[in-house]
């Protein structure tokens, strides 16, 4: 809701790449910034009718991410229901400030959102991608009154390896973060033909042009590694995510997936017979983006769940 926290949101700043070029905005929809306590200044966009069900739609972690990842189901669904996406800070449009990022982090800023933005419009339904499923299951445990379910796309947390944990995970933030080094790494990770590289990993399709431009531009914001390095050493994993996270969720969530370069569903199937709230479909041939490669398969599946979910 854009009404009534004047002191805490303002008009959106201008961003510059290290070039000096503005930083577009990831989604042509109405836009405002959110200082939150945990978080910093979160950007965010917002559209759609008032005193529908709310949608909350979170993006994923790595060396370029923002809102634009969610595009296509914002687009689909600004049009009948109240729709918000965020940049969740360290990335797009949010503050990039060199802080200590970390799953509790972007737990709370979520919570600080929805308990700030979205409070007066009731029970919300969370839609997250990747990393972006743990800190929503981390939002929700903070707050199971006010998720009504959650689509959780190419979620982390179902992997037969393990991440870097703990010390050792430290160790490696250390050691990315050693002047030189990290602005050597991080020029590497996010030039042309890296994004690029990547991007054919995550599509079974072509990848569509805007993404690379948008993912290049993004993360040659000033301040763009900061959150990015916490990631790449695992700091922003949370160890045995299905126990600790996903299997005290009471509402219904819909998990859509197929396969992922960078992450396995080897503990997903064992999860499934354990939780009755839970179902899964696969969205195929995708490689980690359903909601960028097969959209109407994912919208369709979604739809199914929300009208299964109603009847109920």
């Amino acid at each position: 809701m854009d009404s009534g926290i004047d002191s805490s949101i303002a008009r959106p700043e201008q961003h510059s790449t290290d070039g000096g070029v503005e930083l577009a905005p990831a989604l042509e929809a109405p836009a405002h910034d959110l200082v939150t306590e945990h978080g910093g200044r979160i950007h965010y966009y917002v559209d759609g009718p008032s005193g529908t069900r709310p949608l909350v739609l979170v993006h994923s972690v790595n060396a370029a991410p923002s809102a634009f990842e969610m595009k296509p189901l914002f687009e689909r669904y600004r049009g009948e229901r109240r729709v918000y996406a965020l940049d969740l800070p360290g990335f797009g449009r949010s503050d990039r400030g060199n802080r200590r990022y970390s799953p509790e982090l972007y737990a709370n800023a979520l919570v600080d959102f929805l308990d700030r933005v979205v409070e007066d419009e009731g029970e919300i339904d969370l839609v997250a991608f990747s990393l972006g499923c743990e800190f929503a299951a981390r939002a929700t445990a903070l707050r199971p009154q006010r998720i009504g379910s959650l689509v959780l796309l190419s979620p982390t947390g179902f992997n037969a390896r393990a991440m870097p944990t703990g010390v050792a995970a430290e160790r490696v933030h250390r050691a990315l973060s050693i002047p030189g080094l990290n602005d050597g790494l991080f020029r590497l990770l996010t030039s042309r033909p890296s994004i690029k590289y990547f991007y054919r990993q995550a599509f079974a399709g072509p990848t569509p042009p805007e993404m690379v431009d948008y993912a290049y531009a993004t993360s040659h914001q000033p301040g763009a590694k900061y959150a990015p390095l916490y990631f790449l050493s695992g700091q922003l994993f949370t160890p045995e995510a299905g126990e600790r996270l996903y299997d005290s969720l009471t509402q219904p969530v819909l998990v859509l997936y197929d396969r992922d370069p960078n992450i396995d569903f080897h503990e997903l199937p064992d999860f499934l017979c354990r939780h009755d709230n839970w179902r899964a479909e696969r969205i195929a041939p995708t490689r980690g983006m359903p909601q960028w490669d097969r959209p109407a398969e994912t919208t369709a599946a979604i739809d199914r769940f929300w009208s299964e979910r109603s009847a109920g």
